[in-house]
């Protein structure tokens, strides 16, 4: 006689439980992986409306849009995230040329302004607009009051001698705002010229930061009397209250299409087209609003916060996204602003 076992009572039974134990969770389907380049305040709420709206659970990263796109190079052979939404749009230019993320048409371009539309266009729709904001900077009122100084009106004032130490920008390395800037005066000036130019402003930066928003807040609580930034993420701390001037530069300024991809090999790809069909929904994009965040809409029905700058009422330059949101350009410029700026002693 064999040996009485819970197997030979229950031969099914337990191989269903192993195929249980090894299988995938029958909610693995149900997951998203978001890298998220906005300000925290704005992510979070982003992350909650998307899964109440759908029932996926979304596992979000912030960082920079600089540092994403090295992170998304880096993990190709291996993907670890689905969707890459925000940031500036040359790094993701960028990685569409390089094939790091997927072509996707969705179905809600009709309704977004030109200049989305045109970004997609520009990447064979391996990315689109979700945002814009134009560059400048903004300083802190006291601050400039209590050394008696001219209000600085245009990128040549912030060059002047008595602004030594009194300046903080990003690195372009790692934040898409600092590149921003970086090809922004190329532009303007010529790229001899820009690069003197960022040799004088050295002498006045006292920090390159690694996130591009992260000087509008120093000049908000005063640690710097001047943030290079988008002008929106200087508006954020005006409006609750800081004591900044926001400056769109004379001379004009370059700008800024926040962008989405999705990214080449996501686990979790039909999710991945859920999010970015609907963060291109006018309710999507008005969550910026309840974040406080006052970049322009893509969704043409989509609020416009009364305190965000107008495109329309800045000297806007032709910025050339598909020329300095090329691989090798960004590389180049990247690489000379490490070898004649990064490399200068403080």
């Amino acid at each position: 006689m064999k040996p009485f076992t819970f197997k030979s009572l229950f031969p099914g039974l337990l191989l269903a439980a192993m195929a249980c134990a090894t299988s995938p969770s029958v909610h693995a389907a149900e997951e998203l992986v978001v890298y998220c380049n906005v300000q925290e305040e704005w992510c979070r709420p982003m992350v909650t409306a998307f899964e109440k709206a759908t029932g996926i659970k979304v596992s979000m990263t912030r960082k920079s849009s600089g540092e994403t796109y090295a992170q998304i190079k880096a993990e190709s052979a291996n993907p670890r995230g689905d969707i890459w939404w925000g940031g500036t749009g040359d790094p993701h230019l960028q990685a569409a040329e390089e094939g790091l993320t997927e072509a996707y048409k969705s179905p809600k371009l009709a309704d977004l302004q030109p200049w989305a539309v045109r970004q997609a266009e520009a990447s064979k729709y391996r990315t689109v607009g979700v945002y814009a904001g134009a560059l400048g900077f903004s300083f802190n009122t006291v601050e400039l009051a209590k050394r008696k100084l001219p209000e600085p009106k245009c990128w040549a004032d912030l060059i002047k001698p008595e602004f030594k130490g009194e300046v903080q920008v990003a690195n372009p390395n790692s934040s898409g705002t600092s590149y921003t800037l970086l090809a922004t005066l190329v532009q303007i000036m010529g790229e001899d010229k820009a690069f003197d130019y960022l040799k004088a402003l050295h002498r006045n930066i006292n920090q390159y930061t690694k996130s591009g928003a992260a000087p509008a807040r120093a000049a908000a609580t005063g640690e710097s009397m001047i943030g290079i930034t988008f002008l929106h993420d200087a508006v954020t701390h005006a409006v609750a209250g800081a004591p900044l001037k926001v400056v769109a530069p004379c001379e004009g300024t370059g700008y800024e299409i926040g962008s989405m991809s999705i990214i080449k090999g996501a686990k979790n790809m039909a999710n991945a087209k859920k999010w970015y069909d609907w963060a291109l929904t006018a309710e999507a994009q008005d969550i910026a609003t309840v974040a406080h965040s006052y970049q322009n809409p893509s969704n043409k029905k989509a609020v416009l916060p009364p305190q965000a700058p107008k495109l329309a009422d800045v000297k806007l330059i032709d910025y050339n996204f598909a020329k300095y949101g090329a691989s090798a350009e960004r590389s180049r410029l990247l690489s000379k602003w490490d070898k004649d700026i990064g490399a200068l002693p403080k």
